[in-house]
């Protein structure tokens, strides 16, 4: 996948946030193109998150989503494969980690990612001055999402 750069992210968020409309046709869209990541983003697992937080994360993920498309075009359809395993891999990476904070237990892993601008608009998104968005028990299980639904995306082009 080619390198989604921050001024592309920038755009899609403008983009999204022009309308209730404009961000129903995205949704719509990536659930047309891309069932595996709506449910992969909806799943009952995240009954534990907060109304808000799973809305967040919904938001979040089509973000991710219509960056990736905007930068590459057409996209191959993702698995539930492809996005269980990246979320694994990430789960075990961060049980890994020995940060204290949320932004040290994350760090791991930005060295060498090849997608730092789509994981530094994550972890940004997510960041404490989000608090009334994000829980802190719920910041590290959105992280390791939308970090996985990067991978994915990634992997897949």
């Amino acid at each position: 996948m080619k390198f989604v750069s921050e001024t592309t992210i920038d755009l899609v968020i403008e983009a999204l946030d022009q309308s209730d409309e404009a961000l129903e046709r995205a949704d719509q869209a990536m659930a047309d193109s891309q069932p595996a990541l709506l449910d992969f983003l909806t799943q009952e697992a995240f009954d534990l998150l907060t109304e808000e937080e799973q809305d967040y994360l919904l938001l979040l993920g089509l973000t991710l989503y219509e960056a990736s498309l905007k930068t590459n075009g057409e996209l191959p359809e993702l698995t539930s494969d492809a996005l269980g395993d990246a979320e694994e891999a990430n789960y075990a990476r961060l049980e890994g980690s020995t940060g204290k904070n949320f932004h040290e237990r994350v760090d791991v892993f930005f060295q060498d990612y090849p997608q730092e601008d789509l994981l530094a608009f994550v972890e940004d998104a997510l960041s404490d001055e989000e608090e009334e968005l994000v829980t802190s028990e719920g910041r590290e299980t959105l992280f390791v999402t939308l970090k996985s639904v990067i991978d994915a995306l990634h992997a897949s082009c």
